[in-house]
């Protein structure tokens, strides 16, 4: 039987088949379940044996622009006249109610609805015994909305990494031929400088790709933490005495720890890489003092405003919270809801705009959490808590 081969009452509604001898519906599974199709967060539509629409979700109303109540009673192929991305009927290929009696349905595909609006679509035929007739098609449908964010978002990422990569690859394959061809032309000392060129440019590729295998573990879930005991005062002492000698001055750092400080328990590589992605922000985009506080915090996950008393004394020493603020002209109120997303750049002054975006993603990995502010001197401040997440065995 194919859609539309009988009439349609247009009244129908999905109470109107309950007592119909099919296997489970729509409304089965409201009643088992407790389940209202009008809260799926897809778009559901049901047709029964003769091809008549008996439920249209909310989602589907949104989706689809059409009423449910225009919907309902109507021949499947007319409610839901999708078309594939040649322009064929989509129904009258499927042919859901005939064809061969072993299909369980269609997968998920493009398709599109009049006014040429692209939906996901995917179908599930419903028999009350194998290869018998179909006693119903459910049909799903997802808008592509999210999935063009998703695909923008790649397009971009590789769009910056490409740009990004070009100019060290370009310095570097620049610099080797030029030595190759004219080794002797060269004093000891040109021929240092280029090398060093070319090793900060490999350093720069090397980071580049390091940024980009972090993001795709942190978007799929997979960052892995190696916890172990780290010492966050002594590692932003060490970040300090890097900048210091390079060229910083002394006094451009005030670090300031209040003790006593709970034993963190946390991946030491990914802790220097927030701390370095923070102090390298505040130096290169900020000005005046660089101010690093670190103190004992609450835990992230028991700053509720009902935790009881106790429960808040027992956490006074559950977290460690450290602060990195500037003075300069900090970030616009407006951008701040932005700074952690990727690509975002709070200057000209270069970078991928990735680094906030991977910083994010480390302390969330650990349990904690990041925020951003004004500092008292004007400038940003960026503040992370990380639990201490001792391990179970220690405790």
């Amino acid at each position: 039987m194919g859609v539309g081969t009988s009439g349609a009452n247009s009244a129908l509604r999905a109470r109107d088949v309950r007592d119909t001898p099919a296997p489970r519906g729509e409304e089965q599974l409201g009643a088992d379940l407790g389940v209202d199709p009008d809260d799926l967060p897809d778009g559901l539509v049901v047709a029964d044996e003769h091809g008549r629409v008996i439920s249209f979700n909310a989602a589907a109303t949104r989706i689809t622009a059409v009423p449910a109540a225009e919907a309902l009673g109507q021949q499947l192929d007319a409610a839901l006249p999708l078309e594939d991305l040649e322009g064929r009927r989509w129904w009258q290929l499927t042919d859901p109610y005939g064809g061969l009696a072993i299909r369980v349905g269609q997968p998920e595909r493009n398709l599109l609805l009049p006014g040429g609006r692209e939906v996901l679509v995917s179908a599930r035929y419903v028999r009350g015994r194998p290869t018998g007739p179909v006693r119903r098609v459910v049909v799903s449908l997802r808008d592509t909305e999210a999935r063009r964010r998703t695909e923008r978002s790649h397009a971009e990422l590789i769009a910056t990494v490409a740009h990004e990569l070009r100019s060290p690859l370009t310095s570097v394959k620049g610099f080797t031929a030029t030595l190759l061809a004219k080794w002797e032309r060269f004093t000891d000392d040109q021929k240092k400088l280029m090398l060093e060129t070319v090793d900060a440019d490999a350093d720069r590729v090397t980071r580049l790709i390091a940024e980009l295998l972090d993001i795709s573990r942190i978007d799929s879930g997979r960052l892995e933490v190696r916890r172990q005991p780290v010492d966050i005062g002594a590692a932003v002492g060490r970040h300090i005495q890097a900048y210091v000698t390079s060229g910083q001055p002394a006094d451009r750092f005030l670090l300031r720890l209040e003790q006593p400080l709970p034993p963190l328990w946390a991946d030491p590589d990914k802790i220097d890489q927030v701390l370095s992605n923070l102090l390298e922000n505040a130096v290169r985009h900020g000005e005046g003092t660089v101010t690093i506080d670190i103190t004992p915090s609450a835990s992230p996950r028991e700053r509720g405003d009902d935790a009881t008393a106790s429960t808040a004394a027992s956490a006074a020493h559950a977290a460690t919270s450290v602060t990195v603020s500037d003075e300069g002209t900090g970030i616009p109120e407006e951008s701040m809801n932005r700074v952690f997303t990727r690509f975002w750049r709070g200057s000209k002054r270069g970078g991928t705009g990735l680094g906030l975006y991977i910083v994010k993603g480390i302390v969330e990995a650990h349990g904690g959490t990041i925020t951003v502010g004004r500092a008292p001197g004007g400038g940003a401040e960026f503040r992370f808590t990380l639990p201490v997440s001792t391990p179970a065995y220690l405790l």
